[in-house]
């Protein structure tokens, strides 16, 4: 018998170091050839090791939540036959992963497909995912079905629920570490607040026309092209605004003081997936028509909630929209999404009375929230960059005039 050490893959783009996020082995266990041993994160990318061998684990090389360095020692598996210098070669690097692909993609049927917190609680829970059944799109299982499958079974879908203590005292506190893609939106939110001082801009907007419009051509053209949102609408007022105000197209290295507009525009779509906050990129916004970007915003937003976003794709934004839909609110402060210098929010859209001609008529109003990097954006110019995408939203026929 020898003993075979897995050693973290330099997975490549300069990583140096992973974040070990889920652990799908336990020292005693059998594991086979490509069977997937553990979810480890990069800057932007949960990938999944699987085993070049098959074996008994021996032991695990860190807790859930450290850091480890490439080459590190990742898992020591028995193997019958390898002589010991052949089994503690490093493991070959691999391809570049996708948001949440593994490193050496495996079929559906061989294993379910889930997010890496929902292995993580099904590890907790000593639940195997092949036995739950799925409702996400594409056979993908979700938190819900989880808790869903514990409950069927008897058990309580939280391992550490509030109960009772000893002595009939209520003990309601739970602790659990902040790891994987939950720290690394942390990490990036508290230094884009560090690092930017924020200024918020908020400007009422009139979308009774634009919901008119937007309501017409989804009548007409509903069943030939994709479903038009507010997004693409609010996309293409941003490309004609930044025209006039370049230097919110812009993304500040404040480390070496520059400042590079972008002629392109890139826009990030902040979108909410499973395991946290996620930003994939309408990239050449200015080269879409509005169902060529809703389309595009479609499949980014569905990549992203179902893991898919590869790097490219959550990558190179110049200017960000986030949106809560109907959930959006009266107002908010949104976070820019460092280096960029701009982010657009969009607050709901709500009905109410409002002074034409001196009568009260009823109109569809919406907020929107907006964020600036005051280092390198003035108020006025702010100002100007919303009141301008307002006059193309409140008049949507100017969006097609260039």
């Amino acid at each position: 018998m020898g003993v075979h050490v897995i050693k973290v893959p330099d997975i490549g783009e300069g990583i140096a170091e992973v974040e070990l996020v889920a652990w799908h082995v336990k020292p005693g266990d059998m594991v086979a050839e490509d069977q997937v041993l553990a979810d480890v994160m990069t800057e932007k990318a949960n990938v999944e090791i699987p085993s070049p061998v098959m074996g008994k684990v021996l032991a695990l090389g860190g807790e859930v939540g450290q850091a480890l360095a490439v080459g590190a020692e990742l898992i020591r598996v028995e193997v019958a036959g390898e002589d010991r210098d052949a089994a503690t070669r490093p493991a070959p690097a691999q391809p570049a992963p996708t948001a949440a692909a593994p490193v050496r993609p495996r079929p559906t049927e061989d294993r379910p497909i889930a997010s890496p917190s929902v292995r993580r609680r099904a590890w907790e829970l000593d639940v195997d995912l092949k036995d739950v059944r799925s409702t996400g799109s594409g056979g993908r299982i979700m938190h819900g079905d989880l808790d869903a499958h514990v409950a069927a079974r008897g058990a309580s879908p939280q391992r550490a629920r509030p109960g009772r203590a000893q002595g009939g005292e209520r003990n309601d506190e739970q602790s659990a570490p902040v790891t994987g893609l939950r720290r690394r939106i942390a990490q990036k939110m508290q230094e884009s607040k560090r690092r930017i001082p924020h200024f918020t801009y908020v400007e009422e907007v009139d979308v009774t026309e634009l919901e008119a419009l937007r309501a017409r051509l989804n009548a007409k053209w509903g069943a030939e092209r994709p479903r038009l949102t507010l997004l693409p609408f609010l996309a293409r007022a941003i490309v004609l605004a930044v025209r006039e105000f370049p230097q919110i197209n812009a993304r500040f290295d404040d480390e070496a003081g520059v400042l590079t507009r972008h002629g392109a525009v890139h826009i990030g779509i902040a979108t909410q997936a499973d395991a946290g906050l996620m930003v994939p990129v309408l990239r050449h916004a200015e080269a879409c028509d509005l169902w060529a970007s809703a389309a595009e915003i479609a499949r980014l937003a569905e990549a992203a909630r179902a893991g898919k976003a590869t790097r490219e794709e959550l990558a190179g934004s110049t200017i960000t929209i986030t949106s809560l839909g109907a959930l959006g609110g009266i107002v908010s402060t949104p976070i820019i999404n460092h280096p960029e210098v701009a982010i657009v929010g969009v607050n709901r859209i709500v009905e109410r009375p409002v002074m034409r001609g001196g009568a009260a008529v009823p109109r569809q109003m919406m907020n929107l929230s907006s964020s600036f990097d005051h280092r390198v954006v003035d108020g006025v110019h702010a100002a100007g960059f919303v009141q301008a995408v307002r006059g193309y939203l409140e008049c949507p026929g100017t969006l097609f005039l260039e």
